[in-house]
């Protein structure tokens, strides 16, 4: 990983393939991730190991396949989430994937609300390129979040992160304005949208049926869409000169198409 203040990198991976045969494919996407001497490779389910280690950590970060495959929707539920913010140290951030593509509103709501159960002060991010939502990104903390952009303004011209910035910059994020432009919404903001959301239980597993429900279904730019009709700028999320801040607002409002 090129960010230089990480110590420790802990990968968790059911598939022993995944990473003694198939990283080797994706060596300069991944940053050679796995001959990095920070990184430790766990062979395990991701749940079964929240639930077991003693460990907590700054970062956890969650992408799992599709809750309409087997098993996966175990990774969407309130328990589970529960068992991540137990394991987050003060301050520590959580991130979960949600797609779009071959899913339903009822599907996306429900790995919404069930996230923002555990994580109110929740925030989501979308991958808007092009203009339109294919998938979102989930991002939780105990605390309400701040974002620093002049902070980080900083970081992408410091020789330090310079590795970052290259990364950032292959995937089309050239700034923090960029980075950060693809800002979706609050709980706050999407809680009315959510009214209907059922909310995916260990002792259910509700998600795993709306979801099968999506397959071969492609509705994310209407999913998205709607959930960006409640969608407000946030006054409070992000810290910074006003010049920054209203670079942001702008690059928000074309993101979102507004």
């Amino acid at each position: 990983m090129p960010y230089p203040d990480l110590q420790r990198l802990t990968i968790c991976e059911i598939e022993p393939l995944i990473p003694q045969v198939v990283a080797r494919y994706f060596v300069r996407e991944n940053n050679d991730v796995l001959n990095d001497p920070r990184t430790h490779v766990v062979y395990d389910d991701a749940r079964s190991f929240i639930l077991t280690t003693h460990d907590k950590f700054d970062v956890i970060t969650s992408d799992p396949i599709h809750p309409w495959v087997k098993g996966a929707a175990s990774l969407y539920t309130k328990e589970y989430f529960e068992a991540v913010k137990a394991h987050l140290n003060s301050g520590g951030v959580v991130t979960q994937w949600v797609p779009l593509y071959e899913s339903t509103p009822e599907a996306v709501k429900s790995e919404i609300a069930t996230f923002l159960d555990v994580f109110p002060n929740g925030t989501i991010w979308a991958n808007n390129i092009n203009g339109g939502g294919y998938d979102l990104v989930l991002l939780g903390q105990v605390q309400p979040t701040r974002i620093d952009i002049g902070a980080l303004a900083s970081r992408f011209g410091d020789p330090r992160y310079a590795a970052v910035a290259r990364s950032l910059g292959d995937v089309g994020f050239d700034s923090p304005i960029s980075l950060f432009s693809t800002y979706a919404g609050t709980g706050a903001d999407v809680q009315p949208w959510l009214t209907d959301a059922a909310i995916n239980r260990d002792r259910n597993l509700r998600l795993q049926y709306l979801a099968g429900m999506g397959l071969n279904l492609y509705q994310s730019a209407t999913i998205y869409s709607t959930m960006l009709s409640y969608s407000r700028y946030p006054e409070t999320l992000f810290v910074g000169s006003d010049a920054l801040k209203q670079s942001l607002r702008e690059a928000i409002r074309r993101a979102q198409g507004r």
